[in-house]
């Protein structure tokens, strides 16, 4: 099995193994809300899409929010790592938002965090946890209400049995970076 490490000074180690599972999460430049309302959350969503079948990853959960994004994706065999897949993930989103927005040269993003999920138990308390986050910070009632998230699309298209399996594992005490207020 191959495994490659990223590693910059400046930011945390980024370890790459291909058809394994990550939980990514990133924050906007000083927790700005700079994908607030509808066009601009379809936006971020729309690339994230884009950038993720690109580099060959499948897209387990996603839920993007104003200032903050979290996404469960399976890496490919020979692909692109984490870092290339999310660089190019903040690049293009940043130039189209600040196109939209006539910023140009705006510091949009700030910093990812990606975690390599060994544990299946630890998969399924990440994919509740991402599934419910639009609840977690008091955006919706009910996680179905949240347009820009896999929830909705996860609770239909999946069996019955294995979504309360799912929906069974505590997320709440789940280590992921995510302190952020998000509006809608």
């Amino acid at each position: 099995m191959k495994v490659e490490i990223d590693h910059w000074h400046h930011s945390p180690a980024h370890l790459y193994e291909p058809n394994r599972m990550y939980i990514v999460t990133a924050s906007t430049y000083q927790k700005e809300h700079l994908f607030r309302g509808d066009t601009k959350l379809h936006l971020l969503q729309s690339i994230l899409f884009e950038v993720m079948k690109d580099y060959k990853w499948e897209v387990q959960a996603w839920a993007v929010f104003s200032n903050h994004y979290h996404f469960i994706g399976k890496s490919p065999e020979n692909g692109k790592t984490v870092r290339t897949l999310t660089q190019r993930l903040h690049s293009q989103s940043s130039r189209k938002l600040n196109d939209l927005d006539g910023k140009k040269g705006r510091k949009v993003w700030f910093q990812y965090w990606d975690t390599l999920l060994t544990y299946e138990k630890s998969y399924y308390a990440r994919l509740n946890y991402v599934h419910n986050n639009p609840v977690k910070h008091d955006l919706v009632k009910v996680a179905s209400q949240y347009p820009f998230y896999s929830a909705g699309s996860f609770e239909v298209n999946t069996k019955p049995s294995l979504y309360r399996k799912i929906q069974s594992f505590k997320h709440d005490k789940v280590n992921v970076r995510d302190d952020f207020t998000p509006v809608w």
